[in-house]
């Protein structure tokens, strides 16, 4: 079957070569035909797993679609190289295809499918490379914003915001999710807002920062329904644990479910918050007299409800 395959895509190519030729009757080569006929071979190629024969052949592909000027079927054929070097493991090489692709379709006019490359370009490489994604969702993002397409904008920003706070860098995650909070208060989508204050909050006080995470809080009291949400409450609760070192309470916001059921990348910020001074239980008997103001003993339960911390 494979050694078929073979040798269909080696008629295709011999094929291509024909139409590329000139002679008395024929001044101008067929760049359509011949593009068609590579197109064919790459196929066979890659239905015999002969995954570098078949990038070779979408390039040409790519190459003859470009001297008809034909720059979306030239852009595809290069995507699909890229796809080829995915097959092959080699990462770096199908990203830096899928890239050149989509700046042909910019140069084409068509940024849609030039977002959604770079969209799926930032999911082939996230399991290797999350710097690079993030670089990849992050142009997608800007690509679909100048299109005035800020939902899907906001989506690729919150792909890159997530991995941001995977790699720990925290200030650069603020940034995104601001702007992500934007563009879906522009489009009034107020319960995601509600939800990219609750991880603006997370980020903030990890970042040590509890003026801007309180500031969140006070600007979002100007979006419909937030007063009065779950979410303000919760946030209300976390900030006043938080700044008064109550452990207990940072605790019993941070393991909620509202917070727990985030997206991971957020609930792991939740359940890592430590308060400012430690990671001890704050005592809160230990200033009263033994049995407190009645002489009732102090029962272990109290001492003991978050004896290991806040995790």
């Amino acid at each position: 079957m494979a050694a078929q395959k073979i040798n269909e895509a080696h008629e295709h190519m011999a094929k291509a070569e024909k139409c590329l030729k000139t002679g008395l009757t024929k001044w101008k080569p067929d760049f359509d035909s011949a593009a068609s006929e590579y197109a064919k071979a790459a196929v066979c190629f890659k239905n015999a797993k002969q995954f570098d024969q078949a990038k070779d052949a979408y390039l040409k592909e790519a190459e003859y679609h470009t001297e008809n000027k034909a720059l979306f079927h030239a852009a595809k054929a290069i995507e699909q190289a890229g796809m080829m070097m995915k097959e092959q493991k080699k990462m770096p090489e199908a990203i830096q295809y899928i890239e050149k692709a989509c700046m042909m379709y910019m140069e084409n006019g068509t940024p849609d499918t030039a977002a959604m490359a770079l969209d799926r370009a930032g999911k082939l490489i996230e399991p290797i490379n999350l710097d690079k994604a993030v670089d990849l969702y992050q142009k997608a993002a800007g690509v679909f914003e100048n299109e005035d397409r800020l939902r899907q904008s906001a989506e690729l920003l919150g792909k890159a915001s997530r991995l941001l706070v995977r790699l720990k860098r925290l200030d650069e995650a603020a940034v995104a999710l601001q702007k992500e909070k934007n563009m879906y208060k522009e489009i009034e989508n107020f319960p995601m807002c509600f939800k990219k204050t609750t991880a603006q909050v997370l980020i903030h006080l990890h970042r040590g920062d509890y003026v801007a995470a309180d500031k969140c809080v006070r600007e979002s009291y100007s979006l419909p329904g937030y007063s009065g949400s779950e979410d303000s409450v919760a946030m209300e609760t976390l900030l006043q644990g938080y700044d008064e070192q109550d452990e207990d309470q940072v605790y019993r916001v941070c393991n909620s479910p509202l917070l727990k059921y985030m997206d991971n990348d957020y609930a792991k910020l939740a359940i890592s918050l430590r308060v400012p001074g430690g990671g001890g239980k704050k005592k809160k008997a230990a200033a009263a007299p033994p049995g407190g103001a009645s002489g009732a003993p102090a029962t272990a339960e109290e001492d003991d409800d978050y004896e290991g911390g806040l995790c």
